[in-house]
């Protein structure tokens, strides 16, 4: 390993020697860090941004594969092929401690265990930009931003000509894909329309077994804004997806038994924006909608429903042009419902947050930046808490940035820790988890801005774990949702590179250590257990990717090494734990121009390695995908 990683580090400098050009400075804006447009140059969060043209050379066609393959510090496991049971982790923490929303529209399941969001079905079609914000964000995001926040925007349009777009490709285990895009602005209305169909024979989702795992998924993207005048615009963004998958269970002793899932997933969003020149007013309502039909053994079927209903206010006030506060109202309603055909139980549940925050934004001096931010959160069964906030950027010179969050998260108990088949014997008594961050930054400039590189180091703790079907301990028996007394801790280093040289137009180099422990089953005061790393969680990533035009040819060759993970086994075993072994990937895309058509070549796992992140479950081998695209 330790030559591995030498060789590694000899490239990379070797690399550093070879003849620059200079970069373009074209400054990217950020929303998501202070809900507000931000210059990212002067933002003192962890933030990291996937722009469209990242998203369009990247050759991944699955969002969570784009955001994994493009921001350090992130990790996205399946089990199995594509649409299958995913896990994406930030900081090495679990899924479950990660928002998601696309438009503002919070994607969270209400009617899962963990209140999270899986990834299994969205894909990179329509995408404008991704916003990475790691760290404690509750005071702005609320319950559920410990570990960080990604906020996904979809497109829209500013061109008065009217825009079609055409994508289809094909490509291993019988892959389709083709997609259909219209954008336009007509005087004071813009609009864009997306459709999309994937459908794939798959792989399958066990290692033991080899037949086919089929997916399908349809989704559309429909978003229409309206200038009422120069200072009142009215927004509507709707999407929706259906996927159909078949999928195994890990049990060896289990045959394939063609188990299937059906999703349905809607979320809308209606806001109004009143922009003056020193007062914005954003009045927003959004409705999130889920339906997963689970069948089990040819003879049980499931129907799980999630519902969030949010009336959201939004406030900014610009003193001066680095200078304002940003408040607002979060009203969440959350309701989830579930039924077995098979044996007619049922449950509802519903539960509601009212939420208060402020932001306030300046510029004390001339190369300083600072925020400080605080939330109220009230729960109608936890009850009230309150979450802080502190960023600074420090700026000495056009080369060189400093950066510091510190901050506080939530994360109160899900709907299915109250009310699903449990024993929570006073749910009131059942506390919200609770936690705490820092993180330090510095981003350097080199051979005339061509070489930047950016690390970070982060330390996250949490305590009152929910613990998931904890051992009831009183007489009785059975299982209980409980809080657990450990303590759940991570601290790791975030280390990027980016490079212009004449030899390589682009090359970027990522590396993530993580030292994560999971404390929440080790509160025996005899200290009969140990923490273990979290499951699913590689110590060490690497990242590498290389870009190069040749005449009308763009080609990238990246890769990814990752280090050994811990998982828990299946009932066979006892679910007694299992390491995974390291594994190292090597893709390569191209793509060209003729005649008015874009042609791309996607080549996925280079050598065909063998390798899995999730206990007898499947990965794919070599992939081949190819394709056109037309824009006209």
């Amino acid at each position: 390993m330790i030559c591995r990683n030498l060789k590694i580090l000899f490239c990379f400098v070797l690399l550093l020697l070879s003849k620059t050009s200079k970069a373009e400075d074209i400054p990217i804006i950020v929303i998501s860090p202070g809900k507000t447009y931000q210059s990212l140059g002067t933002v003192g969060s962890d933030v990291s941004v996937v722009t469209e043209k990242d998203i369009k050379n990247s050759g991944n066609f699955f969002a969570s594969d784009v955001i994994s393959n493009n921001v350090i510090g992130t990790h996205f496991s399946r089990q199995g092929g594509v649409g299958t049971n995913s896990l994406f982790q930030v900081r090495g923490l679990p899924k479950r401690y990660t928002n998601v929303y696309i438009d503002g529209v919070k994607m969270s399941d209400p009617s899962t265990p963990d209140n999270s969001y899986y990834f299994n079905n969205l894909t990179s079609n329509g995408i404008q930009q991704i916003e990475v914000l790691k760290g404690n964000q509750s005071s702005l995001y609320g319950s559920g931003a410990i570990g960080g926040t990604i906020n996904i925007y979809t497109k829209t349009s500013n061109s008065e000509k009217l825009n079609k777009n055409f994508d289809i490709f094909t490509g291993s285990n019988n892959s389709k894909n083709i997609s259909f895009s219209l954008d336009q602005k007509v005087n004071d209305i813009d609009y864009y329309i997306g459709l999309n169909r994937y459908i794939t024979d798959g792989i399958s989702a066990m290692s033991h077994n080899d037949e086919d795992d089929s997916y399908r998924n349809d989704n559309i993207i429909l978003n229409v804004g309206y200038d009422i005048n120069q200072n009142l615009r009215l927004e509507n963004k709707f999407r929706a997806n259906q996927s159909l998958l078949n999928y195994d269970t890990s049990n060896e002793s289990v045959t394939d038994l063609n188990d299937r899932t059906s999703d349905k997933e809607l979320s809308y969003v209606l806001r109004l924006i009143n922009d003056n020149d020193y007062f914005n007013n954003t009045y927003t309502y959004n409705r999130y909608y889920t339906k997963r039909n689970v069948q089990d053994n040819k003879t049980t079927q499931k129907n799980y429903y999630g519902y969030r209903d949010s009336i959201n206010y939004n406030g900014i006030y610009n003193f001066s042009l680095d200078n304002r506060i940003v408040f607002g109202l979060d009203n969440e309603f959350e309701s989830a419902d579930f039924d077995t055909w098979a044996t007619s139980s049922a449950f509802e549940s519903d539960e509601a947050i009212f939420s208060q925050y402020f932001d306030i934004q300046i510029r004390p001096l001339e190369n300083f930046y600072t925020t400080l931010g605080a939330r109220r959160d009230s729960h109608t069964t936890a009850g009230d808490f309150n979450t802080y906030r502190f960023t600074s950027a420090f700026i000495p010179n056009k080369s060189t940035k400093f950066r510091t969050s510190i901050g506080t998260g939530i994360r109160f108990a899900t709907l299915n820790d109250y009310f699903y088949d449990t024993n929570v014997i006073v749910k009131e008594n059942l506390k919200p988890e609770k936690s705490h961050s820092i993180d330090l930054g510095l981003e350097k400039k080199f051979l005339e801005d061509n070489l930047i590189i950016d690390t970070s180091v982060f330390h996250i703790e949490y305590d009152d774990t929910i613990s998931n079907w904890a051992e009831h301990r009183q007489s009785g028996g059975g299982f209980t949702i409980e809080n657990s007394s450990g303590v759940v801790k991570s601290t790791g280093l975030e280390l990027s590179a980016r490079l212009i040289t004449d030899i390589i137009d682009r090359i970027t180099f990522g590396y993530t250590f993580v030292d994560a422990y999971d404390g929440e089953d080790c509160d025996n005061p005899d200290g009969s257990c140990k923490d273990e790393m979290p499951v699913r969680v590689p110590r060490h990533t690497y990242n590498a990717k290389f870009s190069k035009d040749f005449g009308n040819f763009t080609s990238t060759l990246k890769g990814k090494h990752q280090s050994e993970t811990r998982d828990y086994g299946n009932a066979n075993n006892s679910f007694a734990e299992v390491m995974l072994g390291g594994y190292t990937l090597i893709d390569f895309s191209t793509s060209t121009n003729f005649y008015g058509y874009n042609l791309f070549f996607d080549l996925n796992n280079l050598l065909n390695e063998k390798y899995q992140q999730a206990y007898q479950y499947s990965v794919p081998g070599r992939e081949l995908n190819f394709g056109l695209k037309r824009n006209f």
